[in-house]
């Protein structure tokens, strides 16, 4: 009998133990998720979030095709998603089924190789557009006002480090789809930047500190970037209004992910209307789950760079997987970052 209790209690210090060591890995864009969401996950679950964080989508796959390993969830853009369903690099984890995926406005439906969303779940969406002081360049209307303010001001701006992003400027600018395939097109949309980089400082993501400090007057962001302006009501956040990029993240689990039941369980979590309020409350991202909108603060709900008007949504453009055509990018890109 004292061999069964010791057995049984043995059994149990075993599972506590187990379960006190369960952990989840995320692999996400930096300051992409609000550390109060992570938080509650492990105060309700008990299971440790380690995070690690990446500038691009393409850094990111390079890492996992590289054979990074422990690593649970990405946050892949749309259009990488589908790069990565395709590559057999993501778990169908039919999050559909869940009841509370009803909260998902099917907008947000976009993956052309997920389009029921059985392997992803939708995140956070928002523009890409241009932060400035304005008591130092006025105010601003769009991007050949941008480019107008070291002339201006004497002041210096910045662009994104991204490919994609800063190619896509150069399409819009140009008249074109910002996934254009045509060659001619994308000559002219590099020469478009080409043209302007003289007044550009630096490529970086970096350019919010740079922002704060007055380092810079102006730079090509996230509009996530309003959370480090809270307390900064000189700093103005616009849509260009020749048009602008917009994104949209998905939370995806690895198809080599080491917890894969600690992943579906995060994906529940997030499927709660309150989880995803209390994400955007910090964020300043939409979100696709419809009552998540009802339960955010209303300096955001009243936002429209945030809950973006449909005349504003109607000059905005989304990327697309471009295939093979993604070299004639990379070439257009190197041929931007090499000019002097």
């Amino acid at each position: 009998m004292k061999k069964a209790i010791v057995l049984a209690l043995s059994c149990l210090v075993a599972g506590t133990a187990a379960r006190a060591e369960e952990t989840l890995a995320l692999y996400n864009w930096g300051d992409y998720i609000n550390p109060a969401v992570l938080t509650k996950f492990t105060e309700e679950t008990g299971i440790k979030v380690t995070l690690d964080t990446y500038s691009a989508n393409e850094e990111m796959l390079a890492k996992i095709q590289a054979g990074a390993t422990g690593y649970d969830i990405v946050f892949p853009s749309v259009w990488m998603q589908d790069i990565m369903v395709k590559l057999d690099l993501l778990e169908q984890t039919n999050i559909n089924a869940d009841p509370a995926f009803a909260n998902i406005d099917p907008a947000f439906l976009r993956s052309k190789e997920d389009p029921q969303s059985s392997y992803c779940l939708p995140y956070a969406w928002g523009t890409v557009g241009i932060f400035y002081n304005e008591n130092v360049t006025g105010p601003i209307a769009g991007w050949d006002d941008f480019f107008a303010i070291p002339q201006k001001t004497g002041q210096k701006i910045t662009l994104l480090d991204d490919m994609r992003e800063v190619l896509g400027m150069g399409l819009i600018m140009t008249g074109h789809s910002v996934n254009s395939t045509d060659p001619a097109e994308l000559k002219e949309a590099a020469d478009y930047v080409t043209a302007h980089k003289a007044e550009v400082t630096a490529f970086t993501y970096e350019s919010m500190p740079l922002l704060l400090s007055g380092d810079v007057a102006a730079a090509h962001y996230f509009v996530g970037g309003n959370m480090f302006f809270v307390d900064h009501p000189e700093i103005k956040y616009i849509i260009p209004k020749e048009g602008a990029t917009m994104y949209q993240e998905n939370i995806c689990v690895l198809k080599d992910a080491p917890h894969k039941e600690a992943a579906q369980k995060f994906l529940q979590f997030y499927l709660r209307p309150e989880i995803a309020a209390l994400n955007v409350s910090q964020q300043f991202n939409g979100t696709p789950n419809r009552p998540a909108n009802d339960l955010t603060p209303d300096f955001i709900k009243s936002n429209p760079n945030i809950n973006v008007p449909a005349e504003t949504l109607a000059r905005l453009q989304i990327f697309a997987d471009l295939g093979k055509a993604l070299k004639l990018y990379d070439r257009a890109w190197n041929a931007i970052r090499t000019a002097q």
